[in-house]
């Protein structure tokens, strides 16, 4: 229960980078519909998968890393990477859904979406990418 909360509390800071970003490239750097509704999601998504491994890393499940090395970190960054990606795959499902349905703007889809991704990313996290070494307990 307490790895969810520093879960939650870090996917928050990271939630704030992703609509940040989101809002600085569908606001002032692309104008069509393309542009903000999937090239935006797509950039800040990016900056939050680094934001979000970062904590996750040096934090959250920094007891389950057994080997800090750079040759580990850039492994784990990659495997986090690909498991963000399917989350980010339900996200985009989910904003595109909210926006045709609801016609709501490119950043409130992008929080409603990020809620319903958030838990599957988490089951990944932590049972994926760091999972608990064999010979090691919490």
């Amino acid at each position: 229960m307490v790895k969810y909360l520093e879960f939650l509390v870090t996917r928050l800071f990271g939630t704030g980078v992703d609509t940040l970003v989101l809002w600085i490239c569908s606001h002032y750097l692309f104008t069509s519909y393309w542009g903000s509704y999937v090239l935006s999601p797509i950039i800040s998504f990016e900056f939050a998968v680094m934001s979000n491994f970062l904590w996750s890393y040096c934090w959250i499940w920094s007891s389950r890393i057994e080997n800090k090395s750079w040759a580990n970190f850039w492994k784990r960054f990659f495997i986090f990477n690909l498991s963000s990606v399917a989350g980010f795959l339900i996200k985009m499902l989910f904003l595109l859904i909210f926006e045709t349905i609801f016609g709501w703007d490119v950043v409130i889809c992008n929080l409603a979406a990020l809620l319903i991704s958030g838990l599957f990313n988490y089951f990944l996290t932590d049972v994926w990418v760091f999972r608990k070494p064999k010979s090691a307990e919490e």
